[in-house]
């Protein structure tokens, strides 16, 4: 049988009839509606948040910390490849505006780290903020260059210059 618009149908089981509330005792669904007794659930707009225990000092609180987490503060970098760089023109300059042209970068997050996965075939200057050491290898290998930008957003010192007390 070949799919056409007027046979197409759901699959068995997604979907199901709307749950009718307050329609009597023998429903199943009268009474309460299926929200249990009286009480803050009962309510509308009657929930607690997530881990609310009732006033009861949360799990969350009673258990000790340890450690630290920099998650929140990491530095992500966008990846690609060397072998990715072949879909340049020779003596062409890589960067990241280059790769988000090209639709290798969907996002640029807080840089572009260049990996040394593949082999490249064309002499390129590349411009990223991270370089893998089999990376700068290759591109080194293939006649290129790179160029490690700084990372936006952190304040690099100039070189040479003196470090003054505060």
């Amino acid at each position: 049988m070949t799919m056409r618009l007027h046979n197409l149908k759901p699959r068995p089981g997604a979907k199901h009839r709307t749950k009718r509330l307050g329609i009597g005792e023998s429903s199943g669904h009268g009474k309460t509606s299926g929200r249990g007794g009286k009480g803050q659930t009962a309510r509308s707009g009657g929930t607690v948040r997530l881990g609310f225990e009732g006033g009861q000092m949360p799990l969350l609180r009673r258990i000790p910390k340890r450690g630290f987490n920099n998650r929140a503060f990491r530095t992500r970098f966008a990846i690609v490849n060397v072998e990715d760089l072949n879909v340049f023109e020779d003596g062409a300059t890589v960067t990241a505006e280059t790769l988000r042209e090209r639709g290798m970068l969907k996002k640029l997050l807080d840089g572009v780290k260049i990996l040394g996965n593949g082999e490249l075939k064309k002499k390129l200057m590349v411009k990223a903020h991270k370089f893998s050491a089999a990376a700068r290898e290759r591109i080194a290998k293939a006649g290129g260059q790179c160029e490690e930008l700084p990372l936006p957003g952190i304040h690099h010192k100039e070189a040479g210059a003196p470090a003054t007390k505060q």
